[in-house]
């Protein structure tokens, strides 16, 4: 910790020695702004030798007297109050007028600091030079932001402004979106969790209407209700602009949803929408369906943790028969059952596109990841190649079956949780085999020598003492998950030429063999 203080000092130090010459500009030291010595860090007695005592005829850069710019740029309680239009969102500067003053980005943003009286960020001073802006929880509040805003309207370096949790609400988005009016460089812009609000949304509906920039918006936790749903959503009505659009963790509800679900139906530029914790349920979340199946841009879609159910997962399995670009959907964390998993696997039994399911911590249980799994094996055109049921504990049916199914499909990753008892059952055959194999034999010749009839049946007590005999290294548990694997049907007795396909080819070929070899004898 004290190292990290020694640097941060130094860092500012280092500044200090690089602006205390531009800060003849701002006459005595009587008349200095306070933010800009804080900001500084170092006071700025050390640089008195080295000023002159009267200004320069180009000291003042501010118009008008110090009182003047306080009353004319620091909001009253009133004003802080008002929305909309009253604000004074003036983003013009003292340098941009005057031709004879050529200010750095670095005396731009202190300058601007200084008419709005707030506190300057460090970490914006120390990345001049990155394209990605990030001032994530750094609590810039309105007036911060307004400050940004003046030296970012002109700015052509940054094309990722990070703004995450920051207090701006309306008032500071309005001075962030009246700067994007004339900044043509920001493609990326996170206002997540900065208390909009309705009044925010629509401002952000006002921008995103003339917007031909930012291709990508993420307003996250801003609390926005239905009437910002209808904001966003006419704006963003035939927009082709924009790509990613996340408004996670707000309030939209049902009738929210459908707000939402006819923009998508029209809009044919987002590719990554993001409506995960919203409670759109029923009439929300089956026009959001709707809209599914008539978008033809959108590529990935999260509606995690969403409270969907059976209704809500028909709806959306009707929308994959029709949707053809759709690559990733994202259903963890609601109220799909092994039920609501047959009604979504409608849809997949045609869909040719989508390559990630996620559907993690759903109350599905082995079942329904069977019905999933063999949906999948089914469906020759199917684009599946990641599917995620970690939550689930499969069997060992399901793991056989993911075996087989990946013999075709080598790219197929399926997520699941198995027990260790169903580990130890699967490794049962595995154990025979190599067990045998070592004496030189097969399973098909195991069995052969107990059945002396030829009748390619064995009773199931007969199995079990001739393993228990062979000393082959099974314990209990094994051998009964053995046994009721070769007998599936529970009849006590295994009919070994039904067995796994390749013992059943090897037994076909022994057959063939002895066929062949009666031919021939009574050919002679």
């Amino acid at each position: 910790m004290v190292v990290a203080i020694e640097n941060e000092k130094h860092n500012w130090q280092n500044l200090n020695k690089h602006l205390c010459s531009k800060l003849k500009t701002f006459g005595d030291s009587a008349q200095r702004p306070e933010v800009v010595k804080r900001t500084c860090g170092v006071m700025m007695d050390q640089c008195e030798e080295e000023e002159e005592q009267q200004p320069s005829d180009q000291s003042v850069l501010l118009t008008g007297s110090q009182e003047q710019v306080e009353d004319q740029e620091t909001p009253t309680q009133g004003q802080e109050s008002n929305s909309g239009d009253e604000w004074d969102t003036d983003l013009e500067t003292d340098s941009a007028t005057d031709p004879k003053q050529s200010l750095s980005r670095a005396e731009l943003y202190l300058q601007a600091c200084q008419r709005t009286g707030s506190v300057p960020v460090s970490s914006f001073l120390h990345n001049l030079a990155d394209t990605n802006l990030n001032l994530n929880h750094y609590g810039v509040g309105p007036l911060g932001a307004k400050a940004l805003a003046i030296v970012l309207k002109t700015d052509n370096i940054i094309t990722n402004l990070e703004m995450e949790e920051n207090s701006l609400g309306p008032e500071g988005t309005r001075y962030l979106t009246e700067m994007l009016q004339t900044n043509i460089t920001i493609e990326s812009l996170n206002l997540s969790n900065n208390q909009l609000g309705q009044e925010g949304a629509y401002i952000i509906s006002k921008m995103l209407s003339d917007n031909y920039y930012v291709k990508s918006i993420k307003l996250s936790g801003n609390g926005f209700d239905v009437s910002a749903a209808k904001y966003l959503a006419d704006a963003l009505k035939g927009d082709y602009v924009m790509k990613e659009l996340d408004l996670s963790h707000n309030m939209f509800s049902i009738t929210g949803g459908e707000h939402l679900g006819h923009m998508l139906a029209a809009n044919v530029g987002i590719e990554v929408l993001n409506l995960s914790w919203n409670p759109l349920r029923m009439g929300g979340a089956m026009a959001v369906s709707a809209g599914l199946k008539e978008n033809s841009t959108l590529k990935q879609l999260d509606l995690s943790w969403n409270s969907f159910g059976q209704m809500e997962a028909e709806s959306l399995g009707q929308a994959l028969k029709h949707n053809r670009t759709l690559v990733l959907l994202d259903l963890s964390g609601n109220y799909l059952d092994d039920q609501a998993v047959t009604l979504l696997c409608q849809g997949l039994n045609t869909n040719d596109t989508l390559g990630v399911l996620k559907l993690s911590h759903n109350p599905m249980t082995n079942t329904g990841a069977l019905t999933l799994l063999k949906t999948v094996q089914n469906n020759m055109k199917s684009a599946l190649e990641e599917i995620d049921i970690s939550t689930v504990f499969v069997n060992e049916e399901f793991v056989e079956l993911l075996e087989e199914v990946r013999q075709r499909r080598p790219a197929l990753g399926v997520r699941h949780t198995t027990m260790s008892s169903v580990t130890r059952n699967l490794s049962a055959l595995r154990i025979l085999r190599k067990s045998l194999s070592e004496r030189n034999e097969s399973i098909l010749d195991f069995f052969e020598a107990l059945d002396k009839e030829g009748t390619t049946k064995v009773s199931t007590s007969d199995f079990r003492k001739a393993v228990k005999a062979a000393n082959i290294p099974l314990d209990q548990q094994q051998l009964e998950w053995l046994i009721r694997k070769f007998d599936k049907s529970c009849t006590a007795t295994i009919i070994y030429r039904s067995l796994h396909p390749p013992e059943r080819c090897q037994l076909c070929l022994r057959l063939g063999h002895r066929v062949l070899h009666l031919i021939l004898s009574i050919q002679k």
